[in-house]
Protein backbone atom coordinates (compact mmCIF):
# COMPACT_ATOMS: atom_id res chain seq x y z
CA UNK A 1 0.00 0.00 0.00
CA UNK A 2 1.17 3.47 -0.92
CA UNK A 3 0.88 6.25 1.66
CA UNK A 4 1.72 10.13 1.10
CA UNK A 5 1.03 12.62 3.96
CA UNK A 6 -0.22 15.65 3.71
CA UNK A 7 -1.24 16.68 6.73
CA UNK A 8 -2.08 20.80 6.08
CA UNK A 9 -5.00 19.54 3.77
CA UNK A 10 -6.58 17.92 7.08
CA UNK A 11 -8.04 21.12 7.55
CA UNK A 12 -9.53 21.85 4.57
CA UNK A 13 -11.08 18.72 4.21
CA UNK A 14 -13.02 18.58 7.80
CA UNK A 15 -13.15 22.44 8.24
CA UNK A 16 -16.23 24.73 7.51
CA UNK A 17 -16.77 25.72 4.20
CA UNK A 18 -17.27 29.09 3.72
CA UNK A 19 -20.30 30.50 2.32
CA UNK A 20 -18.76 33.03 0.40
CA UNK A 21 -16.37 33.81 -2.59
CA UNK A 22 -12.97 33.15 -0.83
CA UNK A 23 -10.95 35.45 -2.31
CA UNK A 24 -13.16 38.65 -1.53
CA UNK A 25 -13.11 36.93 2.08
CA UNK A 26 -10.05 36.41 2.36
CA UNK A 27 -8.41 40.12 1.65
CA UNK A 28 -11.05 41.15 3.68
CA UNK A 29 -10.04 39.32 6.65
CA UNK A 30 -6.56 41.82 7.24
CA UNK A 31 -5.23 38.20 8.44
CA UNK A 32 -2.08 37.98 5.24
CA UNK A 33 -0.07 36.00 6.95
CA UNK A 34 -2.81 33.59 8.14
CA UNK A 35 -3.71 33.48 4.47
CA UNK A 36 -0.94 33.43 2.84
CA UNK A 37 -1.09 36.72 1.27
CA UNK A 38 1.80 38.18 -0.26
CA UNK A 39 0.99 41.76 -1.88
CA UNK A 40 -2.15 44.22 -1.96
CA UNK A 41 -1.62 46.47 -4.95
CA UNK A 42 -4.35 48.76 -5.25
CA UNK A 43 -6.74 46.68 -7.47
CA UNK A 44 -5.19 42.92 -7.50
CA UNK A 45 -3.84 41.17 -4.56
CA UNK A 46 -0.52 38.15 -4.62
CA UNK A 47 -1.59 35.01 -2.65
CA UNK A 48 0.19 31.40 -2.20
CA UNK A 49 -1.73 28.80 -3.78
CA UNK A 50 -3.14 26.65 -0.75
CA UNK A 51 -3.09 22.83 -2.87
CA UNK A 52 -0.05 24.45 -5.26
CA UNK A 53 1.15 22.32 -8.26
CA UNK A 54 4.48 23.39 -7.51
CA UNK A 55 6.90 25.11 -4.47
CA UNK A 56 5.78 28.56 -5.04
CA UNK A 57 2.32 28.31 -7.27
CA UNK A 58 0.77 31.89 -6.75
CA UNK A 59 -2.35 33.58 -8.25
CA UNK A 60 -2.75 37.10 -9.16
CA UNK A 61 -6.17 37.73 -7.91
CA UNK A 62 -8.69 40.71 -8.80
CA UNK A 63 -10.39 42.30 -5.79
CA UNK A 64 -13.37 42.96 -7.98
CA UNK A 65 -15.35 39.49 -7.78
CA UNK A 66 -16.25 38.70 -11.79
CA UNK A 67 -15.86 35.48 -13.64
CA UNK A 68 -15.33 36.89 -16.80
CA UNK A 69 -12.09 39.13 -18.49
CA UNK A 70 -14.90 41.65 -20.08
CA UNK A 71 -15.91 42.28 -17.03
CA UNK A 72 -12.67 43.58 -15.37
CA UNK A 73 -11.62 47.34 -16.41
CA UNK A 74 -8.26 48.16 -17.97
CA UNK A 75 -6.76 48.78 -15.34
CA UNK A 76 -7.36 45.99 -13.28
CA UNK A 77 -6.22 43.77 -15.96
CA UNK A 78 -2.96 46.04 -15.92
CA UNK A 79 -2.11 45.47 -13.15
CA UNK A 80 -2.44 41.69 -12.82
CA UNK A 81 -0.02 41.51 -15.63
CA UNK A 82 2.12 43.73 -13.87
CA UNK A 83 1.94 41.83 -10.59
CA UNK A 84 2.50 38.79 -12.65
CA UNK A 85 5.85 39.68 -14.17
CA UNK A 86 6.65 40.62 -10.67
CA UNK A 87 5.68 37.14 -8.82
CA UNK A 88 8.08 35.88 -11.80
CA UNK A 89 11.01 37.93 -11.31
CA UNK A 90 10.74 37.41 -7.46
CA UNK A 91 10.32 33.60 -7.87
CA UNK A 92 13.14 33.61 -9.81
CA UNK A 93 14.92 35.51 -7.41
CA UNK A 94 14.18 33.51 -4.45
CA UNK A 95 13.18 30.13 -5.85
CA UNK A 96 15.60 30.12 -8.77
CA UNK A 97 13.29 28.63 -11.11
CA UNK A 98 13.93 27.80 -14.38
CA UNK A 99 10.39 28.79 -15.87
CA UNK A 100 7.28 29.48 -15.09
CA UNK A 101 3.50 28.05 -16.06
CA UNK A 102 1.09 31.21 -16.55
CA UNK A 103 -2.45 31.71 -17.25
CA UNK A 104 -6.61 31.22 -15.94
CA UNK A 105 -8.86 28.97 -16.33
CA UNK A 106 -12.20 30.91 -17.36
CA UNK A 107 -15.44 29.00 -16.75
CA UNK A 108 -15.87 25.49 -15.11
CA UNK A 109 -15.32 23.75 -18.81
CA UNK A 110 -12.05 25.38 -18.49
CA UNK A 111 -10.73 23.89 -15.55
CA UNK A 112 -11.52 26.44 -13.16
CA UNK A 113 -11.77 25.52 -9.20
CA UNK A 114 -13.21 28.55 -8.31
CA UNK A 115 -15.23 29.74 -11.57
CA UNK A 116 -17.05 32.57 -9.78
CA UNK A 117 -14.18 35.30 -9.39
CA UNK A 118 -10.67 35.34 -11.58
CA UNK A 119 -7.33 34.44 -10.75
CA UNK A 120 -3.92 34.12 -12.68
CA UNK A 121 -1.72 31.50 -11.89
CA UNK A 122 1.95 31.72 -11.74
CA UNK A 123 3.67 27.72 -11.21
CA UNK A 124 7.52 27.66 -11.50
CA UNK A 125 9.05 25.08 -13.12
CA UNK A 126 12.47 23.39 -12.52
CA UNK A 127 14.02 21.12 -15.40
CA UNK A 128 12.69 17.59 -14.11
CA UNK A 129 10.16 18.76 -11.88
CA UNK A 130 7.81 16.03 -13.76
CA UNK A 131 9.26 12.61 -12.56
CA UNK A 132 7.85 9.40 -12.21
CA UNK A 133 5.67 10.80 -9.40
CA UNK A 134 3.53 12.24 -11.76
CA UNK A 135 4.02 11.03 -14.75
CA UNK A 136 2.83 7.50 -13.42
CA UNK A 137 1.28 8.04 -10.02
CA UNK A 138 -0.28 11.40 -11.15
CA UNK A 139 0.90 12.40 -7.23
CA UNK A 140 3.40 15.60 -6.81
CA UNK A 141 5.68 15.60 -4.29
CA UNK A 142 6.05 19.10 -2.32
CA UNK A 143 9.54 19.80 -0.52
CA UNK A 144 8.95 22.81 1.05
CA UNK A 145 6.38 23.53 3.58
CA UNK A 146 3.54 26.44 2.91
CA UNK A 147 4.85 28.88 5.50
CA UNK A 148 8.38 28.21 4.58
CA UNK A 149 7.75 28.70 0.80
CA UNK A 150 5.95 32.46 2.05
CA UNK A 151 8.67 33.33 4.34
CA UNK A 152 11.37 32.54 1.68
CA UNK A 153 9.14 35.06 -0.89
CA UNK A 154 8.03 37.42 1.39
CA UNK A 155 11.37 39.52 0.91
CA UNK A 156 10.90 40.43 -2.41
CA UNK A 157 7.47 41.07 -1.54
CA UNK A 158 8.42 43.80 0.63
CA UNK A 159 10.80 45.24 -1.67
CA UNK A 160 8.26 45.67 -4.68
CA UNK A 161 6.08 47.69 -1.50
CA UNK A 162 8.58 50.07 -1.50
CA UNK A 163 8.42 50.98 -5.35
Amino acid sequence: MKRLWAPWRLEYILGEKPDCCIFCSMPAEEKDRDNYILYRGRENFVIMNRYPYNNGHLMVIPYQHADTLEDLSDSILAEAMILTRACCMIIKEAMHAQGFNVGLNVGEAAGAGIKEHLHFHIVPRWAGDTNFMSVIEDTRVMPQHLTESYEQLLPGFERLKKI
